[in-house]
C-alpha cells in the first residue's frame, strides 16, 4: 500500500524557539509549543532584524506567501510571540516564518492579544518554567436556518484560512513540583483589552473537543500534581 508513498503525514517543524504542527489545507500551523523562562527572555536580539518569510520547508502548494497577507486587513499574527525568545537572534528570527503566522485581527493582535502574551511572560516570575501552546480555531455557529456552520474566511492567492478563534495553553511548571494548567480563548475579532483576561478562561476540554487536540496527556499520565485554572464559559 505505500509502495508509491502517503499522500501526507503529520508535518511537524522543529525550529530552535519551538515546535509545531503544520496544517498544509489552513497555510498556518495547528499549534505550536514553546518553553518560556527566565533565560529564554532575556538577551538582546533584535526584532527589526527579523523580517516575515515563507517557510521553504512547506510545499509551494501549501505554504503563505507575504503577498498573501497584503491588503488583506488582517496582521501577521504570531502563534509563538517573537518578544518570548530574545535569548537568540535565530530563536526570534525563526518565529516569523509564516508557518507560526496566521491571519489575526489588528485589534486584537495588538491589544487584548498581546496583553495575553505578555501575561504569560511574566508568569516566568513566579514559575520555574512556563510551557505555551497557541494554536487556531474554527468554531461553528448557528445561521438563520437554525443550523451550525463552521465559516471562515481566506485570504490572497492561496487561501490562507483565518481562523474564527485563537487558544492558548499555558502549562506552568512550578518549584514545588506542582503543575499548574490555564487555558484561553479569544475571538478573532476586537476585543476590549480592558476585560480581564479571566474572562477568556476556558476548561481544557473545550479546546480539545474544539481542536481535536489533546493536551498535556504525559502530566495526566504521571503526575496527580495538576492543578487546573478553568472558568465555567465554554468555546
Amino acid at each position: 500500500l505505500t509502495k508509491y508513498g502517503l499522500p501526507g503525514l503529520s508535518q511537524l517543524r522543529s525550529r530552535e524557539s519551538y515546535v509545531l504542527c503544520y496544517d498544509p489545507r489552513s497555510r498556518s500551523a495547528l499549534w505550536v509549543i514553546e518553553q518560556l523562562n527566565r533565560e529564554t527572555l532575556s538577551g538582546t536580539s533584535d526584532r527589526a532584524a527579523c523580517d516575515f518569510q515563507e517557510d521553504d520547508s512547506v510545499h509551494e502548494y501549501h505554504r503563505a506567501t507575504n503577498a498573501d497577507y497584503r491588503g488583506s486587513g488582517f496582521d501577521r499574527g504570531h502563534l509563538a510571540a517573537a518578544a518570548n525568545h530574545k535569548w537568540s537572534q535565530k530563536a526570534m528570527r525563526d518565529t516569523f516564518y509564516l508557518s507560526n503566522i496566521a491571519p489575526q485581527n489588528p485589534h486584537l493582535n495588538q491589544n487584548a492579544w498581546n496583553n495575553l502574551e505578555k501575561y504569560s511572560r511574566g508568569l516566568t516570575k513566579s514559575n520555574k518554567n512556563v510551557y505555551v501552546c497557541t494554536g487556531p480555531l474554527y468554531l461553528p455557529r448557528m445561521e438563520a436556518d437554525g443550523k451550525m456552520y463552521v465559516k471562515y474566511q481566506v485570504i490572497g492567492k492561496n487561501n490562507v484560512a483565518v481562523p474564527t478563534h485563537f487558544f492558548k495553553v499555558l502549562i506552568l511548571e512550578k518549584e514545588s513540583g506542582e503543575i499548574e494548567l490555564r487555558s484561553y480563548v479569544m475571538p478573532n475579532s476586537p476585543v476590549d483589552e480592558n476585560i480581564p483576561l479571566e474572562r477568556f478562561l476556558v476548561p481544557i476540554e473545550s479546546i480539545e473537543r474544539a481542536s481535536g487536540l489533546l493536551f498535556v496527556p504525559n502530566i495526566l499520565k504521571r503526575t496527580s500534581n495538576l492543578k487546573a485554572i478553568t472558568a465555567g464559559t465554554k468555546c
